[in-house]
């Protein structure tokens, strides 16, 4: 691994957060990451060293005499980076190469259409673009912003509403030709259902049963890794799937999806926001830009 290919400006902040704080667990939420990101981070750094920094225990850490070098040399190092930044920020232009990450359905409906305007605004800006629905930890994946839909995890990332939108239960014509129309929450027993290849925050379909929501999803014949390919698999024929209304808005225009369980499912909206890592050193202008850009040509407003 080269230099080039190594953030050590992050590295140094993790690492004297690490310190400062008295533990991973602290170190991890200052940062926004994981405890185990940090843990990682850590000893990735220490290999690429060579050399022991933190002394481990159960009951604290403490600095080996190399790692008390690198943390004082570390701090000096990033007070002059963060003076550096002050300093050029003031007047320049944003610039340098930004990584994105954005659930696959709103990348392909909202995000890529929007680049090549974002790009021409700002010149000096290059791009990364990852479609991907899995949650991912952005130190690990070196991701300046990921985009995520629906309940986020509790952290101290910096977050960016950029819209909401209203879920919705699907099926294709052949589908419910075949099986029935499912009206009630007991009959998805008998139906068959699309789920996903990775964990989610909400187990189930949110559902109204009598006077209150409980969670209910048929058994899942099939599992998909991103909503597009969720979405593929419903016009296919496959099963149900709930998904993102303006994800499916044109298939059930056309008739190549039907809307169902419409009188028991509540639509609740899901918000979409932009997540980006804040607090550890000034924002990159890069960043700020980008943000501000989604957030102001995003238009969903949750009714679809």
């Amino acid at each position: 691994m080269t230099r080039m290919d190594v953030n050590r400006a992050a590295e140094m902040e993790v690492f004297t957060r690490v310190v400062d704080l008295g533990g991973f667990t602290a170190a991890a939420r200052a940062c926004g990451l994981t405890p185990s990101g940090v843990s990682k981070l850590i000893t990735r750094l220490e290999a690429r060293l060579g050399t022991r920094l933190i002394h481990r225990s159960t009951r604290r850490l403490s600095l080996t005499p190399e790692g008390q070098a690198f943390y004082a040399r570390a701090v000096r190092i990033l007070g002059e980076m963060e003076e550096a930044e002050r300093e050029a920020s003031a007047g320049a232009a944003p610039r340098g190469n930004l990584r994105v990450n954005s659930n696959v359905p709103f990348g392909m409906r909202y995000l890529i259409p929007l680049v090549p305007e974002f790009l021409a605004a700002h010149p000096g800006v290059t791009l990364d673009l990852l479609l991907s629905d899995a949650v991912v930890d952005l130190m690990e994946e070196r991701a300046d912003v990921a985009i995520r839909t629906g309940p986020l995890r509790d952290s101290s990332l910096m977050i960016r509403k950029l819209g909401s939108t209203r879920m919705v239960v699907v099926a294709s014509p052949a589908y419910l030709e075949q099986h029935g129309t499912p009206r009630h929450p007991g009959d998805l027993a008998r139906h068959k259902g699309i789920g996903w290849t990775f964990p989610r925050t909400i187990g189930g379909w949110p559902l109204r049963n009598g006077d209150g929501i409980e969670e209910h999803m048929p058994p899942v014949i099939a599992r998909a890794s991103d909503g597009e390919a969720a979405r593929l698999l419903a016009l296919g024929g496959v099963g149900l799937a709930r998904l993102a209304r303006f994800q499916v808005d044109a298939d059930i225009g056309s008739g190549a999806l039907m809307p169902v369980l419409e009188d028991v499912h509540p639509g609740g909206s899901e918000d979409i926001h932009a997540v980006y890592l804040g607090g550890v050193s000034p924002l990159p202008a890069r960043v700020r830009v980008f943000v501000d850009f989604m957030a102001s040509r995003c238009r969903l407003t949750g009714n679809i």
